[in-house]
């Protein structure tokens, strides 16, 4: 069942969903508009590959806006930091953005019981596109459970800062064929 837009309000209010910093004025009816942080990352180097660790480069997003362009990925951060250890959060981009060809949340929108960061936003773009810190980006819902809680105990549980992939998330990746020489 999902929380109505006053259900999380109260939920934070009792201390069950943490939303900080929280703005009432962000609510809607079944979520909360989550905003971007001040800051992306993006891959440097070669090709990626999941079994090795990414080298990413810092962008400090200006006041004035940064132009995303096709092509990346983007590792951005929300501005909140959002968690509970009673409902699930999901992550969703705001479709404003989506009709300007802007992805977030490329696969990983469920943050797991227990979990407390600010998320790591996997933001793309299919045209060139200017985004600004602290600008709405998206909407969390949140998500009572059934059945006995397993909280996260996992590598990105308390993470804050844009995070890359890796290796150690991905233990069961294949190696490489070698080719026959």
């Amino acid at each position: 069942m999902i929380l109505t837009g006053s259900a999380v309000r109260q939920a934070v209010e009792r201390g069950d969903i943490t939303i900080d910093p929280f703005d009432p004025g962000l609510l809607n009816p079944n979520s909360y508009n989550y905003r971007l942080g001040p800051t992306l990352k993006v891959a440097v180097g070669g090709p990626a590959d999941p079994r090795q660790e990414t080298e990413l480069a810092t962008i400090r997003i200006p006041v004035g806006g940064y132009e995303l362009q096709p092509g990346t990925v983007y590792l951005g951060v929300t501005a909140e930091q959002i968690g509970s250890a009673r409902y699930v959060a999901t992550l969703i981009g705001r479709s404003s953005l989506g009709r300007l060809g802007c992805f977030l949340q490329i696969s990983a929108d469920l943050q797991q019981l227990g979990s407390l960061h600010q998320w790591t936003l996997e933001i793309t773009v299919v045209q060139p596109l200017t985004v600004y810190p602290g600008m709405r980006v998206g909407q969390v819902s949140f998500w009572d459970t059934v059945g006995a809680s397993m909280p996260y105990r996992g590598h990105y549980g308390s993470l804050s800062d844009p995070t890359a992939c890796s290796p150690r998330a991905l233990a069961g990746v294949p190696l490489r064929e070698e080719s026959a020489a």
